[in-house]
Formats: structure tokens, C-alpha cells, sequence
């Protein structure tokens, strides 16, 4: 008889997993429950959004070397295909310059920029990114965001805010720049003042001055978008182009045809370390963004399903002819500025272009380039939250040395830098903290009772017993302060000490290291007739102490859940004498 085929296990709990994760997927979590009030504001809110955005597509473009019109097709099936798949309502993905800055200096070492070998590269980086974030999706790497304080994440706007800023200046000066680099952009600035074109600087000043105040007294007003219309109107009338104003000129446009990116597998290997540059900013941006403006608005986050969105979006990418694209902290705020508070902006935004694409491209070519960097440039002004950094720097000094010093780096060394450098400014902070943490004695505070009071040496909780908190968990960086402050406290105590009581209420955890110094510890203390026993001890240090010996040596019975069975037992044991 035929034995049944029984399926390789580890096939089997692969395939397993991935039924899991496909039972999990959950699509459009980044609409909320539909009624008509809120399909109608968030819908008027993609028009304007679209309004400022697709010109900045256009020139996310140029930065990214590609033709102007692949700019477009990144606000269309890719944002879809995120509003689909993805859950945050507010996060806005298209492209960005920091992916198409990052990319485009590989590319434009292996191919011709805008040439169509060029733009297969590009699908195929889009392709590489998404296979990685799908990766990381199964994974569930969405965790890594949680490493992104909320201080950080004010600082990352703050930086992102200013490098838009300098760059916009630019075009709003006419000032050419001779680098992607903020701090050189700054200085050619600085340099070149002279040079300003007054016609193109007095138009920027006017639509600054006047989105800022509508802004302050109309904040719901779709200004920008009267001034994107006004503009292109005065420039069709006044032929601006003639007069030294630059507009952004033709579009050779048309809607994009689905296919894989014809690259090899040579060149696809090629691309992998390039792919891998722009995941990293992709996953961390995208974070940072999004969880930036679910604290303003009080939205639910589940990065594990954005992963799952960005990835969709690539490929939508990929497939169209498009570039990578990411979750963008400046049309994000356009977004949330024009009143945006779902997905189905961002749906509005890719009908919009496909509008633009058939029928209005012909009337885009004449909008200023200034108008459009003074659009961006107030975008780029509400990113930096002044009045939320000052409370920082109120409550929390060291937390706004984080912020600023995470602003610097993104605006010195870039949007990748700055990520990468503040999630590892948050660990430092962190583990300083666990490094350093706060000790305290329970000490008499004269109405009979003990309050906890910061560690200094001679303090002792009552003569013969110290009562001693160690604030975090012991392990191998903080075992020796720990030890040393034990042997100071009880060397400068103003009586012997015959009994040495360990507050672990903040100690869930002791590794290898940290229990071979307790053991040592514990023992030397044993040999001078001092007694030592934990208080407040979890299942889970209970067990640490058991594994590390911890408990032979000082004896189960000096082992304590509560601070008022471990003092019952300093009394007893001071009772029964020495």
C-alpha cells in the first residue's frame, strides 16, 4: 500500500508562516470609517494637495535624473497601491529626494541619465527595494521605528524642514547651486546675493506672504493652489519665460505602460547595494514620518503594514517605469496642511495626475519655478516646530541636545545620515540611562516614615540596615558601579552595617557578567558579617538569581517578593541577635 506523502517539515512551517501573514493583511486600514463629510474634505484635500505636489514630482525627477514625466507616474499607481496596502492615514509616498538623490549617483555612473537604459536601472532599484521590504514585512522588522523617540522625531523634522528650506532658496532667488551638500548650498547663497534676480524674488516674497497669513487667519483656504492657477496665468499673458523667470517647460507625457524593468542579472546584482542604501531610508523616513503626524492627530500605527505598502508601491513603481519612491515628510505635511486625514487624499492626488497626464499637461509648462519653491519652502517652514522644541528644551535639556544635534546631522550629512544617527543617538540615551541609573537609600523623613532620597555616601535607612534602589537592570556595563556604590554606602555609614537590602523593584533582568559580580559581592559582604537579602523580586529575576548562583549564595530565605516581608525579616533576624 502506498505510504502518504508527508511534506518536509520545514516546508511546511515556511509555507504555514506565509498563510499567516496572508490571513493578517488587511487592506485600505489607512481609510476610516466612510461618511460623506469626511470623503468630501479629505477628497478637496487631495485636489490641493495635488495642486502643490505635482510640480514637486516633476522636480523630484531632475533630482533623480529621469524624465520629468516619470515624476508624475510615482504620485499614481504607486500612491494607490500604498493607500491600498498600506495603514497610516496621513503618509504621503512618492518620490523623494532623499531616495532619488541617493540612487542617482550609482546610476549615473552605469548609464546615461534620462536614457532608457537608465530608466530600467532605476525600475529595477525600485524592484530590489521592494523585494526587501517585503522582507522585512514577513520579518516584522516594523519594530526598528520604535527605536525613533518622539524628541527625535521633532528634530528629524526640523532638519528635514531647514535642508528643504536652503534648496528651495535657490529657485527663489535664481541663485544657481553648484551642490546637492545643504552647507554648500547655504554658502553659494551667501556668495551670490548680488546676483539675485529681483523679478523672480519679488514674485517668490508675494506667494510666501501670502500662504503664511492665509495660513495663520485662513488655514483652510486652498491658497496654494490659487497661486499655482494665478501664476500660470500671469505667465501666459506676460510671457515670463522672455523675461528671465523660469518656468518649468515642456512635458512630453502620456499615461505608462506595465512591464518589468529589462535589466539582467548581472546588472540586478549590480544594483543590490544601491537597493539596500535606499530600504534603509525608506524604512526609517517612512517611520519617523509617519509616526510624526500620528502623535499630532492621535492615529493608530502598525508599521509592519506600511512595510507592507511601500513595498506594493515600489513594485507599482517598478512596473510602471518610475523610480523609488518613499514616505515623503514634506508632501506629507502638504497633505495634512490642505486639511488631509486619510488615504483617500492620497487617491485623489493619483486622479488628479492621471487628469494632468491626458488633458493639462499643456498649461503645466508655464508654471515659475520660483512659485513652485516658495510653495515647497512653506511646507518646509511648518516642519519646525518651534513652539514643541522650546518645550523640549524646557522640560527636558539633554532630550533637545538630541533634537538639534539630530537636525544638524540631517541638515550637514543628509536625510539617510540623520535617520541613521538618530536612532543611534536614541540607543546611546537609553543605554546611558541603564549605564547611569538613579539610585536611591530609603532613609527617616521625621514623621516616622522612610522616603527613597538620591544616593550619597553616610546615609543609612536605620543603624545596622541599609535599605538600597538600583534604578535598571544589572548587566555587564552597569555591574561595577553597582558594586562599588554597595561597598561605599556601607563603608561610610555612620553604623556598622549588618544588614544590606536591595530594592530590585527595577531589576527584571541580570546577565553572566552582573551575577558573577553580585556572587562576588555577596561573599564579601558575607565575610564581613553583613547580611544580604532583594526585595521586590519578579518570577523572572527570581529565576536569573537561581541560574547565577545568586541564590546559594546569599540563601533562599533572604529572597523577598515584597519590600515588607524583606523588612519582617531584617527584624526578625535583628531580634534573634547575632
Amino acid at each position: 500500500m502506498d505510504t502518504p506523502h508527508t511534506p518536509d517539515k520545514p516546508a511546511a512551517r515556511i509555507g504555514s508562516g506565509l498563510r499567516k501573514h496572508l490571513r493578517s493583511i488587511r487592506l485600505f486600514k489607512g481609510l476610516p470609517p466612510v461618511n460623506r463629510p469626511a470623503v468630501l474634505r479629505d477628497a478637496m484635500a487631495g485636489v490641493v494637495l495635488a495642486s502643490m505636489d505635482i510640480p514637486q514630482l516633476l522636480g523630484y525627477a531632475r533630482i533623480a535624473a529621469m524624465p520629468p514625466v516619470t515624476g508624475l507616474y510615482t504620485g499614481l499607481l504607486p500612491a494607490v497601491a500604498f493607500a491600498i496596502f498600506g495603514a497610516s492615514p496621513s503618509l504621503v509616498v512618492a518620490a523623494d529626494s532623499a531616495t532619488a538623490t541617493i540612487f542617482a549617483g550609482r546610476l549615473t555612473t552605469l548609464a546615461a541619465p534620462s536614457s532608457a537604459e537608465y530608466v530600467a536601472l532605476a525600475g529595477m532599484t525600485a524592484l530590489l527595494t521592494a523585494m526587501m521590504l517585503l522582507i522585512a514585512r514577513i520579518f516584522r522588522l516594523g519594530f526598528l521605528a520604535d527605536f525613533l523617540s518622539r524628541t527625535v522625531l521633532v528634530g528629524f523634522l526640523a532638519g528635514v524642514g531647514v535642508q528643504v528650506g536652503i534648496a528651495m532658496l535657490g529657485d527663489m532667488l535664481a541663485i544657481p547651486f553648484s551642490s546637492r551638500l545643504t552647507t554648500e548650498q547655504a554658502a553659494d547663497i551667501a556668495s551670490h546675493l548680488s546676483t539675485i534676480h529681483w523679478p523672480v524674488f519679488g514674485l517668490s516674497a508675494i506667494v510666501v506672504t501670502t500662504i503664511l497669513s492665509f495660513k495663520r487667519f485662513r488655514p483652510h483656504w486652498p491658497v496654494a493652489l490659487a497661486a499655482v492657477i494665478a501664476s500660470i496665468g500671469a505667465s501666459v499673458i506676460w510671457d515670463f519665460a522672455r523675461h528671465g523667470i523660469a518656468v518649468i517647460g515642456p512635458l512630453r507625457v502620456g499615461l505608462p505602460h506595465l512591464r518589468l524593468p529589462p535589466v539582467g542579472w548581472t546588472q540586478a546584482l549590480d544594483l543590490l547595494e544601491v537597493a539596500a542604501s535606499c530600504f534603509v531610508v525608506v524604512i526609517a523616513q517612512s517611520a519617523a514620518t509617519s509616526r510624526a503626524f500620528a502623535d499630532r492627530h492621535g492615529d493608530a500605527i502598525d508599521e509592519d503594514a506600511d512595510l507592507l505598502g511601500l513595498a506594493a508601491a515600489n513594485i507599482a513603481a517598478a512596473m510602471t517605469g518610475a523610480f523609488v519612491v518613499n514616505g515623503s515628510p514634506t508632501q506629507t505635511a502638504m497633505a495634512d496642511q490642505a486639511g488631509a486625514r486619510s488615504q483617500i487624499a492620497q487617491v485623489t492626488l493619483a486622479v488628479v495626475v492621471v487628469a494632468v497626464l491626458l488633458f493639462l499637461s499643456r498649461w503645466l509648462q508655464y508654471l515659475p519655478q520660483c512659485v513652485l519653491a516658495s510653495i515647497v519652502f512653506t511646507i518646509a517652514v511648518s516642519l519646525v516646530n518651534v513652539r514643541e522644541l522650546n518645550e523640549i528644551r524646557r522640560e527636558s535639556p539633554g532630550e533637545f541636545a538630541l533634537a538639534m544635534t539630530t537636525a544638524a546631522v540631517i541638515v550637514v550629512g543628509g536625510v539617510e545620515s540623520g535617520i541613521l544617527a538618530a536612532i543611534a543617538l536614541s540607543l546611546l540615551r537609553h543605554v546611558r540611562h541603564s549605564y547611569r541609573p538613579h539610585t536611591m537609600v530609603l532613609i527617616p523623613n521625621g514623621n516616622g516614615r522612610w522616603e527613597p532620597v538620591p544616593t550619597r555616601e553616610g546615609m543609612e535607612t536605620a543603624p545596622g540596615l541599609i535599605i538600597y534602589r538600583f534604578g535598571a537592570d544589572l548587566f555587564y556595563a552597569n555591574e561595577r558601579q553597582f558594586a562599588d556604590e554597595v561597598r561605599r554606602l556601607i563603608d561610610a555609614a555612620p553604623h556598622p552595617v549588618q544588614r544590606f537590602l536591595i530594592d530590585a523593584s527595577a531589576i527584571t533582568d541580570l546577565d553572566y557578567s552582573a551575577g558573577r559580580s553580585v556572587n562576588a559581592l555577596c561573599q564579601a559582604l558575607a565575610a564581613r558579617g553583613i547580611a544580604v537579602a532583594l526585595a521586590r523580586v519578579n518570577p523572572y529575576l527570581r529565576a536569573d538569581l537561581m541560574r547565577h548562583g545568586v541564590t546559594s549564595a546569599i540563601g533562599e530565605a533572604n529572597i523577598y517578593s515584597t519590600l515588607h516581608e524583606a523588612l519582617a525579616g531584617a527584624q526578625r533576624a535583628a531580634a534573634s541577635g547575632p
